[in-house]
């Protein structure tokens, strides 16, 4: 060898056995190589590779992290998943090494570090091989970009409305986009929660890296920590040999989204609160953490501070997730936003099954006349189930609509008094605009901060609103 550093010092992160057998050889036909432990800290260099680097004393680069000492390597890559780079150019003070990279693993199979070679330091005979190379990595990384857009449906524009508690939600999701820190959607079954959240990943810095949305409602108790963390092989019987990555590791990078995180059972929240604060996880069978970065979005339609009190959700997690909350109002709270959802859902609807589709402003009236229990979501059932049934009309107007509303549902919205002139929406939907922010400031004891929250808009907003209603005194 042509290092004075004995194989039998790599440390307790390589087995004598491979020290003894493989080391020598691989060190002969290479031109460095180096050793790091389970934190991908270097515990072994061989003199060759210090050459390379400039580096005149070993005691300078052991314990240190690899990427403090070759920022190009993906030796911690491979201690964090297990997996072998055989053969990669790895660019160096501009020199471009060819490169091994194996996980080292103890008796149980576990990873307990890894080891890199450098096959060969000089490319300069290779230059139309190293050229393809990085042609191909263009592509490849380009590839993968427009794989991480195609994982999200929707930007911030298909958040649709106009009124001001949409252009409200809107801005704080902006807000968030602009930010790392946790996101908490609160709101209704249906309100578009998801659609939030999506938006925000896609505008966010992360938009090139994964979006994985975990429905917590859909999933198994007995399987959520598999499916959070993980399996390593062999884990239980009938497991895969072969590592099953779990949601934060397929989300590494970018953002995690747990749709309604008000149903994961008490023993999950404290893993994943550890989870979150030490920015690791281990899969299930494993007892090596691996280094997660992942941004977190929650949504709810529970009432998580009252499950809180009743001890059902920890507090020490809600605090972790409430970073910055986003209310996200239903349907009947933004009526002056019927008319442009239908038009924008009637677009979507008539694109998929290729026909023309509208709506009549008598039918979007009408359709302001119910309470829609099931927001957005249902008026899209709604308005398909609309298209189906009448399959040769292409403008809806009540005559289609009115049949597929519950009347009970229409009656009590409209209450018990006989129908009177037709007004224009917009003069129902501002008055009933007044009537909230009267109610709220009532209820608030005039306090115009708690009033905006508890309208779910902002104190500008609010201010703005009430310098429209023009010197009325009791508003």
């Amino acid at each position: 060898m042509n290092s004075s550093i004995s194989p039998d010092n790599l440390g307790a992160s390589v087995t004598r056995d491979l020290a003894n057998k493989l080391v020598p050889l691989f060190e002969e036909a290479s031109a460095g190589a180096i050793a790091v432990d389970a934190e991908a800290r270097i515990t072994w260099i061989n003199q060759s590779y210090m050459d390379v680097l400039g580096i005149r004393r070993l005691p300078d680069v052991l314990g240190r992290p690899i990427k403090e000492v070759i920022p190009t390597s993906r030796l911690q890559e491979v201690v964090r998943s297990g997996r072998p780079i055989l053969l990669d150019i790895m660019e160096l003070r501009g020199m471009h090494l060819v490169v091994t990279r194996l996980p080292i693993r103890d008796e149980q199979g576990r990873v307990t570090g890894g080891i890199a070679f450098v096959l060969y330091d000089d490319l300069q005979p290779l230059t139309p091989l190293v050229a393809k190379y990085r042609k191909l990595q263009r592509e490849l990384d380009h590839a993968r970009r427009a794989l991480a857009r195609r994982s999200t449906r929707y930007d911030m524009s298909d958040f649709v409305g106009l009124s001001p508690a949409t252009l409200e939600v809107k801005r704080r999701a902006r807000l968030a986009a602009n930010r790392n820190t946790p996101v908490l959607l609160l709101g209704e079954t249906g309100t578009g929660k998801e659609v939030l959240a999506q938006a925000i990943h896609a505008s966010s810095a992360r938009a090139d890296q994964p979006f994985i949305a975990v429905n917590l409602a859909a999933i198994p108790e007995n399987l959520l920590e598999a499916e959070f963390f993980g399996v390593a092989p062999g884990a239980y019987t009938g497991a895969d040999k072969r590592t099953r990555e779990g949601k934060f590791q397929l989300a590494h990078g970018g953002t995690l989204f747990l749709d309604e995180v008000g149903d994961m059972p008490l023993p999950m929240q404290a893993k994943l609160l550890r989870a979150l604060q030490e920015k690791e996880v281990e899969p299930l069978g494993s007892n090596q953490p691996l280094k997660v970065d992942v941004r977190l979005i929650a949504a709810t339609s529970r009432d998580l501070e009252g499950m809180i009190a009743e001890g059902a959700f920890r507090s020490d997690l809600y605090y972790r997730l409430n970073v910055l909350q986003l209310r996200v109002p239903p349907l009947r709270e933004r009526l002056s936003d019927l008319g442009v959802l239908c038009e924008a859902i009637l677009k979507h609807l008539a694109a998929e099954n290729d026909l023309y589709a509208e709506i009549t402003p008598e039918a979007v009236e009408l359709l302001s006349g119910y309470d829609w229990p099931g927001n957005v979501r249902e008026l899209r059932n709604v308005l398909e189930q609309a298209l189906t049934l009448n399959e040769h009309v292409s403008v809806l107007g009540t005559r289609e609509l009115e049949p597929l509303l519950p009347g009970e549902r229409l009656a009590l919205h409209a209450g018990d008094t006989p129908p009177g002139p037709v007004r224009r929406l917009a003069d129902v939907v501002a008055e009933a605009e007044r009537e909230a922010i009267r109610s709220a400031l009532r209820a608030n004891e005039g306090n115009k901060a708690a009033a905006a929250r508890s309208l779910g808009i902002s104190r500008s907003v609010l201010y703005e609103k009430l310098g429209k209603l023009s010197g009325n005194q009791d508003a």
